[in-house]
This record gives C-alpha cells, structure tokens and sequence, in this order.
C-alpha cells in the first residue's frame, strides 16, 4: 500500500468553499503519486473557524459551537472526495458536539465504495483539559482498510503504548498519526512516540502535522513539524526508522509499505521487541524493588 501523509499549510479560508477546494487541490496532489490513502492533521476543522467573524473566531469554545453546523457538509466533502479520488482519507479531525457541551476530537476515516469509520482521541492534553469542554474518548478501533487493519492514535495518544499495543495485536499493522503541535518539544514527543510505536509493534507508523501561523486562532496559533512516515529499525529496514520525511515546503511525504516484507521481517529480526513484549508482564517485574546501599 502506498501512502501519503500531509505537512498542511494552516490558512485561512473566507469560506466552506475556499476549505473544500484546498482539500480537493491537495488531495488531488496525495492521488497523483499513487496514494491509496491519504492522513490529514489533527485539529484540521478548526481551520474552517476562519470563516467566522473576528469575535467567535479568537474564541475557542465560540468557534466549537460555530462549526457544529458545518459537520454534514464537512463528511459529505470528504466522503465525496475519497470516492472521486478512489483513495483511502484519514480527514484529521473534527471536534464534535456530543451533547450537554462536551465535545470529542474526533478522526474519521473515509473509504471510496463509502465506507466510514471514526476514533475519538483518548488522552487529553494539557491545553485540552483547560478548555474544560472536551472529553476523551472510551473506545478504541481498529479498521480493515483496503485488506490492511489499521489504527488511528490521535497525536497525545501516540505517546502511550498500551492502546497503540492492543490495536496491534487486534491485528493493526498500521498506525495513523494525525497531529498538531505548537512547540518543537511537543513536535519531538509525538515523533519519538511514533518511532517508539514502531519499535515495539513491528509496525508503520504515519504521522502528519500542521504548519504555519494562525494568529487569529487560540488553537491553532502556531504549528511546527515534519510528516514523517515510520518501521521498526530492523534488517532490510531504514536504521533511522524513517521511511519518508516532508522537508521544507513538501505538502506531502510518501512511501510504499510493503507488509508482506514487514512480516517477514520477524523470523530475521535483529530484536523482537513485539513478540517479547509479554516478557516485562513476569510477576516479578510488575513492582520494583528498593534496596538499601
């Protein structure tokens, strides 16, 4: 499966319209490499606020409510779009109303015969939690996309490897990352949990990100990182982990994933750190010891 996940360039557009057509352009470049599916970045609806007047837009919980009636017209875009395209689209994410205020970060997954799925974030982040309106999600998903099991770990939740562990043994042998960061430490993070998801899974891990400034955003304020698409660092695989990295303008980093070579890998693996996983779970490991010296 060949795929591409987006470095995406924060604007701001004047209207649904101007979103949609920035969509279709993009995506449209992520088909002409022969992509069968295409990874957006998280936080990507929040994008669309720009639409809203200066009041709703520089306030986050007023531009939540203000995208809500946008949600038909945003899976229909992307439903559309990944039918026409006939390629697979992770659309990063949209964060939804589901009721009495809250709202949930929500990565949807569209398929061109129409299919549709969706995982909600996990783990909130700091600025999440002080926002105070969004919630994280209860359930965790794997997809069978196009014949490969896939999962979505939505960017914080990259970071943490015992649901990104239970998707791999559902069967996943790839894992989305859409993500957003404001910092090169927070963008180094989500990278080092991505290489680490890799490592311990024997699995690819597909990272996109935003750029650019968005000053009249409290979210989306600035944004910093590569898209990068990850293995595990084994025999006949990249030593750095890394398969494909956006560098400077790029809108895209591409790569053919080659699962049947991946599974192979294991019977000449150099480590085998998933199928010596349950190795840490020995009683005598689960508390440590102090000793006195």
């Amino acid at each position: 499966m060949k795929i591409a996940v987006a470095k995406y360039p924060v604007e701001a557009p004047p209207d649904f319209e101007a979103f949609a057509a920035k969509q279709a352009r993009l995506l449209e470049e992520a088909a002409a490499t022969g992509a069968q599916l295409a990874v957006l970045p998280e936080y990507l609806s929040l994008e669309l606020a720009a639409v809203f007047h200066e009041d709703v837009r520089s306030d986050f919980h007023a531009s939540l409510a203000a995208l809500q009636p946008l949600h038909a017209r945003w899976l229909e875009l992307f439903a559309n779009l990944s039918s026409r395209l006939r390629l697979q689209v992770q659309a990063g994410s949209f964060l939804l109303d589901v009721g009495n205020g809250r709202y949930r970060n929500r990565a949807y997954w569209f398929t061109p015969e129409g299919g549709r799925g969706f995982q909600d974030k996990l783990q909130l982040t700091g600025f999440e939690k002080q926002a105070g309106v969004i919630e994280g999600g209860d359930a965790l998903k794997v997809f069978d996309a196009g014949g490969v099991r896939a999962g979505i770990a939505v960017c914080y939740d990259s970071e943490f490897p015992l649901p990104v562990r239970a998707q791999c043994e559902a069967g996943a042998r790839l894992i989305v990352v859409p993500s957003c960061t404001d910092t090169e430490a927070g963008a180094t993070r989500v990278r080092v949990g991505c290489l680490a998801r890799a490592l311990e899974n024997r699995c690819f891990v597909a990272q996109a990100v935003t750029t650019g400034k968005a000053e009249w955003s409290p979210a989306l304020d600035a944004n910093t990182g590569e898209a990068a698409i990850y293995a595990p660092m084994d025999r006949d695989l990249p030593a750095d982990g890394v398969l494909a990295q956006t560098h400077g303008a790029q809108h895209w980093a591409v790569a053919e994933l080659d699962f049947i070579a991946l599974e192979a890998s294991r019977a000449q693996a150099q480590v085998a750190n998933d199928r010596d996983w349950f190795g840490q779970s020995r009683p005598a490991l689960a508390r440590a010891k102090v000793e006195m010296l």
